[in-house]
């Protein structure tokens, strides 16, 4: 009797212990989890995993990355856990060691599925038990100099960014855990963790941003490896909020105001800022930023719930968003540093070498994309990864070509635009980056109708970009710099017409970010002659611009030119600046200034002209001012149309600065003077070469002699530029009227010209 109770009483200890361990089950997953997920699921699967293995020796580039990350952890886990508690700003100790320690976990989860050592999973789990036990421990990051401070980091976006490469870790090593070891990191510390970053931040969760991007990414990646369900739909659709919640103000990013439900969430982040064409409405720095959350989110969502069809959404918008990034680079592979953006970003960070991975293995292997994953010289350590290399290896790679394109901003294509026009003569190009869009909500300039221009050897004409030194401890962690809001966003810091030295919209972000500047017209369909042409009505009440750019090749010039008519119509007279940003030394000038040698003033007390010191004051007696200046082995010449009553400023960047956070950069402004209608007209002029080895200048002179305003009126704008070899052009545009059908006539200086279309260049 006694060994028959013995007997009962084992099996019941064992039905106990099953009930406990399904019991833990549906708390780390829910019964899907338990009876249809099999991890990993997320960037990584099964199957895939098998085929790495039994081919990796057909992929040299991705044999490369494995052995160098496995270096890397390794080494890290020689090192043992570090799990510090929090305390620094970017570029402290804690906070680089935990941002290591997203990046690091990441890697070992990947390396444990491919290589089956249980070494890398291991080390997961002891990493994943520390933060468990410190995170329940943990109020605000002492710091709290964010809108939304975070816990593990100063902001709760590096926090979204830890959660989005952990939850990868966590999914690779998922099935590998015990179950008692998934309910402890899921109800100590994953779930929380979403929570934090979602419920108790809707001011960050729940907005049109890139920050809200990677806290939807974080929310629904770990949700799907959860199985749970009440977390993706909230990373897809974001958060129900009450009427009575306010606006908060980001001392970083502008003012931020939270979205109602049909504006929140991962699909709204999709509908709402990017435009039809892939353009992401805060500029292309911002754009690589929040690729990575937008592809590594949809490569999940993708695997685990095909029925979203998420890379067909909105006709493929998330492939059209990665040509679109590629597009806005040099020839260099630097994005253009548009709004607010660290230079010298390039094609070869770590989130387009994922988005293009992706991209290329899940949307129909486009070879080009393989010769950007070439110049990268990396993959990612992923099938993705693993498809591009071997394919490189089989070489199939073909040239990526940068066009001109135009991309439209505006969630429906309608809120202006970004032009970019590239012309190549023999091995030469010169890029045109032409800004008529919306303000980029926060990170947004005050910079209507503004361009830079592009050479072999990168910028010539700039934008200046952000006031920030990105995660360097000594510029106030990091962060945004005073002069980014006093210098950076001001519209003086870039190449357009500033009236009576006040930025666009005084420089308030509501009124910025209420307008946007118009498509006039944009026409790159002659390879020798490209065109585009953009108005805004808003940047100053009462006045009207227009700017009209364009490349012209041909076998007068050494290079492209680009030629630059900026027509401003107001109500009342005013002053009116247009600065050049030129990068480089000044050589020489064709009219007379005086140099402020001795002792130096500012050239105003706001709007950015109190950063800026008035180093020269010239005025040009011939309707002509020219300047020559050296940069990067190249010349460059600068012909404008001015009147006598013109003045020509030299200036450079630095006043007002005891920080030493701005560069001390020059420029060439041309203020004219108690205006009502004018038009600043300029001819930039690439040429020649020079080598500090040879020291033999080639062509250090430009071939413009002359440019003059022809003829301005409400109907056409006309400009006539020569050499001085005689030869001639006459540019005419039409003001109001872009029927490209049209018929025109103009009389100008005893000379009738008859064309078609909103513009023509005749050739005399």
């Amino acid at each position: 009797m006694k060994q028959k109770e013995l007997h009962i009483e084992g099996i019941i200890k064992r039905i106990t212990r099953f009930i406990y361990v399904f019991l833990l089950t549906l708390c780390s997953g829910g019964v899907a989890s338990l009876f249809a997920q099999q991890h990993p699921l997320l960037i990584l699967k099964k199957q895939e995993i098998n085929t790495i293995r039994k081919n990796v020796a057909q992929a040299p580039l991705f044999q490369q990355v494995v052995a160098k990350n496995q270096a890397i952890v390794d080494q890290e886990i020689k090192l043992g856990p570090q799990v510090p508690v929090p305390k620094d700003m970017a570029g402290g100790y804690t906070h680089e060691r935990h941002k290591r320690n997203f990046f690091v976990l990441q890697k070992a989860g990947n390396l444990f599925q491919i290589t089956g050592d249980e070494k890398y999973a291991r080390y997961i789990r002891e990493v994943l038990l520390a933060y468990a036990k410190l995170y329940p421990k943990l109020g605000l990051h002492p710091t709290k100099r964010s809108y939304a401070t975070g816990k593990i980091f100063w902001q709760c976006l590096n926090d979204t960014n830890w959660l989005v490469y952990v939850s990868q870790a966590y999914d690779c090593i998922y099935d590998w855990l015990k179950p008692k070891d998934r309910h402890l990191l899921e109800t100590q510390l994953f779930r929380p963790f979403a929570d934090f970053i979602s419920i108790k931040n809707p001011q960050f969760f729940n907005r049109i941003h890139n920050h809200s991007t990677w806290g939807n990414a974080a929310v629904g990646m770990i949700g799907l490896v959860m199985g749970d369900k009440e977390l993706i739909n909230r990373a897809l659709y974001g958060l129900q909020l009450n009427k009575s919640d306010d606006a908060q103000k980001d001392d970083d990013n502008g003012l931020i105001t939270l979205p109602n439900q049909k504006k929140a969430g991962f699909f709204a982040q999709l509908d709402h800022a990017f435009s039809p064409d892939g353009y992401y409405t805060e500029g292309p720095y911002y754009q690589r930023y929040a690729i990575s959350p937008f592809i590594l989110f949809a490569k999940a969502l993708a695997n685990n719930r095909p029925d979203l069809k998420i890379f067909r959404y909105r006709h493929d918008l998330l492939k059209k968003a990665v040509y679109a990034l590629l597009y806005q680079t040099d020839r260099q592979g630097l994005f253009f540093p548009i709004n607010d953006a660290q230079k010298g970003m390039s094609f070869k960070s770590r989130e387009l070498i994922s988005a293009v991975d992706i991209i290329y293995e899940s949307q129909g292997k486009d070879a080009s994309l393989l010769s950007i994953a070439e110049q990268q010289g990396k993959v990612t350590m992923d099938y993705s990864g693993f498809v591009v290399a071997q394919d490189i290896h089989q070489k199939k790679s073909q040239p990526f070509i940068r066009k001109s394109i135009e991309l439209s901003d505006g969630k429906n294509g309608d809120e202006g635009a970004l032009g970019i026009l590239r012309s190549r003569k023999d091995d030469q190009e010169v890029c045109l980056v032409f800004k008529y869009t919306a303000q980029g909500l926060g990170h947004g300039h005050y910079d209507k109708l503004s361009y830079s221009l592009y050479g072999n050897q990168g910028e010539v004409i700039q934008d200046y970009g952000a006031a920030r030194w990105v995660n360097i401890d000594q510029k106030q962690g990091g962060r945004y710099l005073p002069e980014n809001r006093t210098w950076a966003k001001q519209t003086i810091a870039h190449n357009t017409v500033v009236m009576d030295e006040t930025s666009h919209f005084k420089g308030h972000f509501s009124t910025g970010n209420a307008h946007h500047s118009d498509r006039y017209f944009y026409d790159a369909s002659n390879p020798n002659f490209q065109i585009a042409s953009a108005k805004d009505l808003h940047a100053y009440p009462g006045v009207k611009m227009h700017r009209t750019l364009a490349l012209l090749k041909d076998k007068a010039f050494d290079k492209p030119i680009l030629i630059d008519v900026f027509r401003v119509d107001a109500l009342k007279a005013h002053q009116f600046d247009l600065p050049l940003w030129f990068q480089g030394h000044l050589l020489n000038t064709s009219f007379q200034y005086k140099a402020q040698t001795q002792q130096q003033s500012t050239l105003g007390t706001q709007a950015g002209y109190q950063h800026l010191w008035k180093e020269a004051l010239g005025k040009s007696t011939t309707n002509q001012a020219q300047f020559s200046w050296f940069h990067r082995g190249e010349f460059f010449t600068a012909t404008s149309w001015v009147s006598n009553n013109d003045e020509l400023i030299f200036a450079r960047l630095g006043a007002n600065d005891p920080s030493f956070n701005l560069r001390r950069d020059p420029a060439l402004i041309i203020r004219k003077k108690d205006q009502k209608q004018t038009v600043f007209a300029t001819i930039i002029e690439p040429h020649g070469a020079y080598s500090p080895v040879d020291e033999v200048p080639q062509r250090p002179f430009g071939q413009v002699s002359k440019i003059v305003v022809s003829h301005q009126s409400d109907a056409y704008t006309a400009i006539e530029f020569s050499t001085g070899k005689s030869s001639r052009w006459t540019l005419i545009i039409v003001n109001n009227n872009h029927n490209l059908k049209a018929q025109h006539q103009l009389k100008i200086q005893n000379k009738t010209f008859r064309w078609q279309g909103v513009y023509h260049l005749f050739k005399h």
